[in-house]
């Protein structure tokens, strides 16, 4: 988008005068930030952190410390950022369970309802679902974060919330930094030890997926985990 000058640095009128969808990606960011630095107005310098990072695809995949090391950034801009790609991530998961997305048919759903929150992310996360009889979610907990390439899981840190929460099954994902969502030996591994807790529990495990940056695996499609449900 070509802009002059005066436009480039009025954003905020640009909304006011046109709507929000009239905006372009700098000019979101810009009014995200407030300010720009020296010698670079907001406009210039949302271009230029697009530029940096890969664009709108890219600040999905930034955490708090990597934006705040960007020239012009600080902790105030980047928590704004991050706050508002947050926001918006759960307008979409809402609007999904809204349209039915909420009940798990089979894992293509499973992605579907998650590959926005996981695919992105620079580190690994592991998020286990408690699910009731009918596949709805009950309650998502974060069990562990780790490193671009290892997430240790505590069997414990599982099953505690979906023990509270009563659920009927389980449900586990994590994410594969790499973009390549092919289960590690450690993956199946895991995916074994959990199902097998979660038998003796009477919790049983629907799926473990591994989202990747545009698919994913599901170890039960797999036959990797093929415990009767």
């Amino acid at each position: 988008m070509n802009l002059s000058n005066s436009n480039q640095e009025k954003p905020r009128e640009r909304l006011r005068d046109k709507g929000v969808a009239y905006l372009g990606d700098a000019e979101l960011v810009a009014i995200l930030i407030g300010t720009g630095t020296r010698g670079l107005g907001s406009v210039a310098l949302a271009t230029q952190l697009l530029q940096h990072i890969g664009g709108v695809v890219g600040l999905n995949a930034q955490g708090l410390g990597s934006l705040c090391e960007l020239p012009g950034m600080g902790i105030a801009k980047a928590a704004r950022l991050l706050a508002a790609m947050e926001l918006g991530a759960r307008v979409i998961e809402k609007r999904n369970i809204k349209a039915g997305l909420n009940r798990f048919t089979c894992s293509r759903d499973i992605f579907q309802r998650y590959h926005g929150r996981l695919s992105a992310l620079r580190q690994e996360v592991f998020l286990a679902v408690g699910l009731n009889n009918k596949n709805e979610v009950l309650t998502e907990q974060v069990v562990a974060m780790g490193t671009v390439d290892e997430c240790r899981v505590n069997p414990r840190e599982v099953f505690r919330p979906m023990i509270l929460e009563a659920v009927a099954r389980v449900l586990l994902l994590h994410n594969h930094p790499s973009g390549d969502p092919t289960p590690s030996p450690d993956d199946v591994e895991l995916t074994s030890r959990l199902a097998e807790v979660g038998i003796l529990l009477g919790i049983p495990v629907l799926d473990h997926l591994v989202v990747g940056r545009n698919s994913y695996r599901s170890l039960r499609d797999m036959g990797l985990l093929t415990d009767k449900l």
